[in-house]
């Protein structure tokens, strides 16, 4: 007896090789193209809560007439307009009178900084080129003050800047007897100085690691030829070091600018929350009108303020360096 064939099952039909090529070549593309954006995920989850929500946050303040009496309910506090903005920029009175001293201040205290740090840094990568013995112990010496905390740099240079019993007065008054009277350094005019060697002594050393890592990608063949050829010291500098880092120190030059112009922590430790007027940084500004005379509407369109002349120094920076670069490659 023949068994009936099953009707209502349909014959399993194998798919095509043409469909299986599709969806092999589909899911490659798919883990090519998205793949990278799924690892990247997190990061832009992460910056977004840290940075971008809390500057959106801020800028909405800067619109606000937030004071201490709307801290518990922040959408009650009137709109100010662009009233916040219009007391910033008025020099004519004491609050844009002092917000232009700050922005004064810093940027003197940003190109010292910077300019020493540079040239301690590069100095020193240069010194520390050659192998000798000892070289690797004083390399990871000079990589100390940027391995401390901030905060334990700027405690032991407040320890030292101290009037009566500071290792610096101990020093010149006592050891070298350079002056009579032991200085003031954490108020008055020496304040500032006292500022820029704190932030020099902890800034130097990443210009130091940044220098020494891009020295490595200069081949030493080179240096060796222009010893055949006689150039001295100075001029395998010149002509070879200093244009290979041209483009480290493209980068290292903004990175240091956009750190000590935002510098909250040195002169904050140092001085506390009322500092020298000679020292008194745009970010020590910002925090005394907000937190000090509580008008968060004020200081955050401050924050603003500085926000957008950063922005602007830095589209400059890249703007020039770029188009430098454009005409040496022409």
């Amino acid at each position: 007896m023949v068994a009936a064939p099953d009707v209502t099952r349909p014959p399993h039909r194998s798919k095509p090789p043409a469909a299986k090529a599709r969806r092999r070549l589909s899911w490659a593309n798919l883990r090519r193209g998205g793949l990278p954006y799924l690892f990247l995920l997190p990061a832009v989850c992460f910056e977004l809560l840290v940075h971008v929500i809390p500057m959106l946050v801020g800028i909405w303040i800067s619109f606000k007439q937030l004071t201490q009496f709307f801290i518990r309910d922040w959408s009650a506090a009137p709109g100010a307009g662009l009233r916040n903005y219009r007391i910033a920029l008025n020099f004519d009175n004491a609050v844009g009178k002092q917000l232009l001293h700050s922005f004064f201040v810093t940027l003197s205290f940003t190109v010292l900084v910077v300019a020493l740090s540079w040239l301690l840094g590069s100095g020193a990568a240069v010194l520390m080129q050659d192998r000798f013995k000892g070289r690797g112990l004083l390399r990871t010496y000079f990589l100390v003050p940027y391995a401390l905390p901030a905060y334990t740099a700027a405690i032991t240079w407040e320890f030292i800047f101290q009037r009566d019993n500071g290792l610096l007065n101990q020093i010149i008054v006592h050891e070298l007897h350079l002056t009579k009277t032991a200085p003031f350094w954490l108020i008055g005019d020496n304040s500032f100085t006292a500022l820029v060697i704190t932030a020099v002594w902890r800034t130097w050393p990443f210009a130091f690691l940044v220098v020494t890592a891009g020295m490595q990608s200069i081949p030493g063949d080179l240096y060796e030829a222009a010893a055949i050829d006689g150039a001295g010291v100075w001029q395998r500098i010149r002509k070879i070091t200093m244009p290979s880092l041209r483009p480290v120190n493209q980068v290292l030059l903004l990175v240091l600018f956009l750190w000590n112009f935002n510098d909250f922590n040195t002169p904050f430790v140092l001085f506390g929350s009322v500092p020298p007027a000679q020292s008194n940084l745009l970010s020590l500004q910002i925090y005394d009108t907000s937190f000090q005379n509580w008008n968060f509407g004020s200081g955050a369109a401050m924050s603003v303020l500085l926000l957008l002349f950063l922005l602007l120094v830095t589209a400059v920076y890249l703007v020039a360096t770029n188009r430098r670069k454009s005409t040496e490659h022409v």
